[in-house]
């Protein structure tokens, strides 16, 4: 049974979370004029806030970590994204990509309150503190490729009122390109370092104590399909160098087919025993 303050602190993040993205869009409206984005990233920043307590209380109340079962882990996963748009801080007003962000810590979130933050009581093969650091290190690295994401969708939105000679309120609220092509680089790079460290650390453990590393499994397959996507996009972008609206829409067009990916798997294959 769900904790009653567990789920409350969810809530109350949640709550910030949304009112968080209101601000964001009436700062959109006004063309990122006034007040409105310090406003918006106070209240992202609060929400985060909460959503540390909230965890630590799961994680206070259950004995253990929340890193397995769909609702702990899904809002883990929101956590580190959230997170990393409190890292944009350092670049200035690229802090804004959190119009993007944030709609996608509200669904991770709302999915997790829905669905209920309680504890996973499925025994898992791989678990202890590799495990922890695996989940951590993978969810890290997704937290990076969404924040890649975010900066590449602005950047392709900038680029395109540049094109089009539009110099509107979308245009005066997105960050200059350069800020974005930065954010995305370093989200991606990060992302790619730290899932990199968390599928080594996975295969590493599996062909010590078990010497087989189950390649033929959904879970294992999906795993290596988006670290090939990291690649890609890594690549893709490298390569660009003097066309990164190629290495912007690589990004945007990697997170789909990992977001799609995840989806498909959820839904038709059986996930026992993976924890997300």
């Amino acid at each position: 049974m769900q904790s009653t303050e567990v789920y409350l602190a969810h809530f109350v993040s949640l709550i910030l979370y949304i009112g968080s993205l209101i601000v964001w869009l009436r700062s959109l409206v006004k063309g990122g004029r006034g007040s409105d984005p310090a406003v918006a990233f106070g209240l992202a920043s609060l929400g985060v806030l909460i959503h540390v307590y909230a965890l630590i209380l799961f994680t206070y109340s259950y004995h253990q970590l929340p890193l397995t079962g769909i609702g702990p882990s899904l809002s883990s996963l929101a956590l580190v994204i959230g997170l990393a748009l409190l890292g944009t801080i350092v670049f200035g007003e690229g802090r804004r990509v959190g119009i993007v962000v944030i709609p996608v810590i509200i669904l991770l979130e709302t999915v997790a309150v829905v669905l209920g933050v309680e504890p996973s009581f499925e025994v898992m093969d791989f678990q202890g503190a590799w495990f922890s650091l695996h989940v951590m290190m993978a969810f890290v690295g997704l937290g990076g490729m969404t924040l890649s994401f975010a900066a590449s969708s602005l950047y392709v939105i900038q680029l395109g009122e540049l094109n089009n000679k539009r110099m509107g309120r979308l245009f005066q609220f997105t960050p200059p390109l350069v800020t974005l092509d930065r954010i995305s680089r370093v989200g991606l790079v990060t992302g790619f370092v730290t899932f990199t460290l968390a599928l080594v650390l996975g295969w590493f453990w599996t062909i010590s104590f078990r010497q087989s590393l189950d390649q033929l499994n959904p879970k294992v397959m999906w795993s290596i399909m988006t670290w090939f996507v990291f690649f890609g996009v890594l690549l893709t972008r490298n390569l660009s160098r003097m066309k990164p609206q190629r290495g912007a829409w690589a990004s945007v067009l990697g997170f789909a087919v990992i977001v799609m990916s995840y989806i498909a798997l959820r839904i038709f294959v059986s996930t026992r025993g993976f924890f997300l």
